[in-house]
């Protein structure tokens, strides 16, 4: 990666560190909700301190909610255990620069423990542990995300403090492929463009979608580690550029009744000297390999949903004729279906329709691989394509709900065998914890049905 522009060797930093052209460092790691989290180092500490040394922060960045409470349930992190350090150890490799902050380059980092070992239960762990099995079969997953994003005109602040009610979205109408209702919004597009492209990205296009304000920003595909730590970073990077230009953008899966955002997910197999395994012979220019593979993934979509989707929020986006899937299906370029393959020859691949906005990237693209591991290893046989309205099929849907999904992981042999009675356990609790609070809450919505009415 460092052969992009904006990636950074340590003997390039150390350069501009020198020339006094970077001063901050960033050193974070992905939390359980995908959000960059840790420290902003100065430069000269990151060099003579933390790429020999790493450092180390609070193990509860593991075990919180969204708002950062601390949490009953997990095993790594509680009062009982005295919420102590695991490492942060800089993955050199994505060292980049920040061109939206002045002076500031970025790390990402895995977990350890202050013992020795990895943390298995880090988001960039579980998908490592994913890309070694696959490894070990000669095989390596190459991956792209698509983020969809809803703009306002309304700064950060104004919508905290309009309770993120009655926001102007940044477009009045649907704009899907427009061109005039992209060039609205290009200065900010542009600039995340650029900014990401400055970070070391790969940027293909931006294009207008259908809900009033929203659009998608388009990378090309690349390693899964990759792509997913560019994920996170573009993600991040994208609110912090329109907050420094007084606007908001939200990635919720589900912001009102209109589309949702969506994040699908493309993925494809090599072999790890490169060679495409996916194409082949068979009926629509399949390998065995392709058959089995999206076998599995049909196999466990419903076990492993709650890794698709893996807030409250989620499951709303899941409304029949709306683009986004409900139904376990696959079909050849059919955006009903909840697995869509796409492709020919060397670019045959799945794209996986079931995440949304919200999605940790880490997990989502863990949970695939596992799933074509599973139909991989047991040869399963694929079921018949679907042809026409998956909507309308009488087939298997998605788990609708938070808690059919939890149920679901569970009650999975399959998700322990892939990744771990600790991992199961660890992201079951996640999904208590979100169900808790939201049992607990008051809602706009029975307030206005019950405070007079009732």
């Amino acid at each position: 990666m460092a052969d992009r522009a904006g990636m950074l060797t340590l003997e390039r930093l150390r350069q501009l560190v020198a020339d006094r052209v970077v001063d901050t460092v960033l050193v974070a790691m992905t939390d359980m909700q995908g959000r960059l989290q840790g420290k902003r180092c100065s430069a000269e500490y990151f060099l003579d301190e933390v790429v020999a040394y790493a450092t180390e922060a609070c193990n509860y960045l593991l075990a919180v909610d969204v708002d950062m409470n601390t949490v009953d349930g997990y095993d790594m992190s509680s009062w009982e255990r005295g919420y102590g350090d695991f490492v942060l150890r800089p993955d050199l490799g994505s060292l980049r620069l920040v061109p939206w902050q002045e002076g500031t380059a970025m790390v990402l980092c895995d977990i350890e423990w202050v013992q020795g070992g990895d943390v298995p239960v880090s988001p960039r762990q579980v998908l490592r542990r994913q890309l070694d099995r696959l490894a070990e079969r000669g095989l390596e997953a190459f991956v792209g995300t698509e983020l969809e994003f809803i703009v306002f005109d309304d700064s950060y602040e104004e919508a905290w403090n309009a309770g993120y009610r009655g926001l102007t979205a940044a477009n009045q109408y649907n704009v899907d492929y427009s061109m005039m209702g992209t060039a609205r919004l290009e200065p900010l597009l542009r600039r995340i463009r650029n900014a990401m492209t400055g970070a070391g990205m790969y940027v293909e296009s931006v294009k207008g979608e259908c809900n009033p304000g929203q659009h998608e920003i388009a990378f090309r595909y690349d390693r899964a580690l990759a792509t997913c730590d560019n994920h996170v970073i573009y993600k991040s990077g994208a609110k912090e550029i329109a907050a420094q230009d007084g606007k908001s953008l939200t990635f919720m899966a589900k912001y009102d009744h209109r589309e949702g955002n969506s994040c699908h997910i493309h993925v494809s197999l090599r072999s790890t000297e490169g060679q495409p395994v996916l194409a082949g012979e068979e009926a629509g220019g399949f390998s065995p390999m392709m058959r089995h593979f999206l076998a599995g993934q049909l196999a466990c979509l419903r076990e492993f949903t709650y890794f698709f989707a893996p807030n409250i929020n989620s499951y709303k986006r899941f409304v029949p004729g709306s683009f986004a899937p409900t139904t376990v299906a696959w079909g050849t370029d059919n955006r009903t279906c909840a697995l869509r393959v796409i492709g020919h020859g060397d670019s045959l691949r799945t794209e996986n329709r079931v995440p949304g906005g919200d999605v940790n990237p880490y997990l989502a693209v863990a949970a695939l691989i596992a799933s074509g591991l599973h139909g991989i290893d047991n040869e399963l046989e694929l079921e018949p394509e679907l042809s026409g309205n998956a909507y309308t099929s009488g087939k298997p849907t998605v788990p609708t709900t938070l808690r059919e999904s939890a149920q679901l992981l569970a009650d999975s042999d399959l998700a322990r065998v892939a990744f771990g009675e600790d991992v199961v356990r660890h992201y079951l609790n996640a999904a208590r914890v979100e169900l808790s609070a939201f049992d607990a809450a008051v809602t706009d919505w029975e307030r206005v049905r019950g405070f007079e009415r009732l």
